[in-house]
């Protein structure tokens, strides 16, 4: 039996994208054939999840403006799986740079709540799920807003397999490409000339997590990437250069890390000393929160499956 749905004019394009640009992740996504007609959306087979998948879909582009796959993927898992049901959109939003970010997972949207209220903030999981670009778009709104003075960004200088102390250039030059993933997160909403101007006026501060040793940071948020590289003590370190009006972040994959001996990494450890503390909040992500892309959740499913 066939079935249609008809967008708003507005939103067709929203949903669909340039010349129909998501229609066939959509059609893999519900294994069906679909055909548009004006703003007519239609399958010749009953697919139970179609009406309702494209009224949320038309809710989301109505909401957000032009849908990624990573979007449509998210709502679509909402819908299709049940540990995903009871997920209320509610009315959490980041606003950064005149950019509304919108959580696109249920621990998203734990992560979004718990910034707005936590002094310190663990977040904890594997690649995809969005850890490192909720917080540097938080930071962001924190310093554009007035409501903190500065974004200051590290990371524990651990090498992936390569190593970076031969690379040419000053300490900003050898760091700029390590740095990389904070920087693509804070081009979402602003340019790299304004970055740029950020860094050169001390509003955006990156340093290796070595250099954060005997400073006091006030008036600041202070985000630690890549937390799983970081030795207890370094966490430690870091959490206590907290000074007045600051906030610490502190994102990691306990599965991704890179230091010689697997066991000195501090960062489930300083979950397990910090959890019950007021003012210290932990956010789990799994598999199911991934929202990078549908194969990049698949493959941190198989991994996940193959290390328990």
């Amino acid at each position: 039996m066939s079935q249609s749905y008809v967008f708003k004019p507005e939103n067709v394009q929203f949903v669909l994208g340039a010349n129909d640009s998501n229609l066939p992740y959509l059609e893999m996504l519900m294994a069906t054939d679909l055909s548009v007609r004006g703003t007519s959306i239609s399958t010749a087979e009953d697919v139970p999840l179609f009406i309702p998948f494209m009224k949320r879909l038309e809710d989301a582009a109505q909401e957000r403006g032009m849908l990624k796959e990573a979007e449509i993927f998210m709502e679509f898992q909402l819908l299709s799986e049940p540990s995903f049901a009871d997920r209320d959109s509610g009315n959490e939003v980041i606003v950064a740079a005149g950019k509304s970010i919108y959580p696109k997972s249920r621990a998203e949207k734990e992560l979004f709540s718990v910034l707005k209220s936590s002094d310190v903030v663990f977040s904890v999981g594997p690649a995809g799920t969005g850890k490192t670009f909720v917080s540097v778009i938080w930071g962001l709104s924190e310093v554009l807003s007035g409501r903190k003075g500065k974004l200051l960004l590290t990371r524990p200088v651990v090498e992936a397999g390569e190593s970076l102390g031969f690379l040419p250039g000053d300490l900003k030059q050898k760091l700029g490409p390590y740095l990389n993933p904070l920087y693509d997160a804070a081009e979402y909403v602003l340019s790299p000339q304004q970055i740029k101007r950020m860094e050169e006026n001390g509003t955006i501060e990156i340093a290796p997590l070595a250099y954060m040793r005997g400073r006091s940071v006030n008036n600041a948020v202070m985000i630690l990437d890549e937390a799983q590289n970081a030795t207890r003590s370094q966490i430690k370190m870091f959490l206590t250069r907290l000074g007045e009006n600051s906030q610490a972040i502190v994102t990691g994959d306990p599965s991704q890390i890179d230091l010689p001996h697997k066991r000195d990494s501090g960062l489930e450890e300083s979950v397990g000393i910090l959890s019950g503390i007021k003012g210290v909040s932990v956010v789990r992500f799994s598999h199911t929160d991934t929202i990078r892309s549908r194969i990049v959740r698949e493959i941190v499913r198989a991994y996940s499956e193959v290390e328990d």
